[in-house]
């Protein structure tokens, strides 16, 4: 028989608006003059927990497909961690960065990231 599932597979750290994701963004952002320095553990750990929501979320909605969310999770922490300027506590930053996504079935990409970063439309 299969274990239920906790309410939040991925832990309060990686869905809280203070997640690694968030506050490497807001690093940069901050910064503007380099990467944002993350090691390869915090790295896999963000990577990661976009590709555990594109897989929970395409399975709960009985519908889509998670191979490109899964596939570009580890170019997508490179671009939040270490380009995209973006201030999730300043959504209306005149100067910031948009990430704009164009696939139908990768768009759990995109959903997961503004979760992460805690970032809303």
């Amino acid at each position: 028989m299969l274990e239920p599932r906790p309410s939040n597979p991925l832990g309060d750290a990686m869905t809280s608006p203070q997640s690694p994701l968030a506050a490497a963004s807001a690093a940069a952002a901050a910064r503007r003059d380099g990467p944002a320095a993350t090691t390869r553990a915090q790295h896999d750990q963000m990577a990661n927990a976009i590709r555990a929501l594109a897989m929970d979320a395409v399975e709960q909605a009985k519908s889509g497909h998670p191979g490109l969310p899964m596939g570009a999770a580890d170019i997508a922490t490179v671009l939040f961690t270490r380009v995209i300027k973006l201030d999730p506590a300043d959504p209306a930053w005149p100067d910031r960065d948009r990430f704009v996504l164009s696939a139908g079935h990768g768009s759990m990409l995109l959903y997961a990231l503004l979760h992460l970063s805690a970032t809303r439309p």
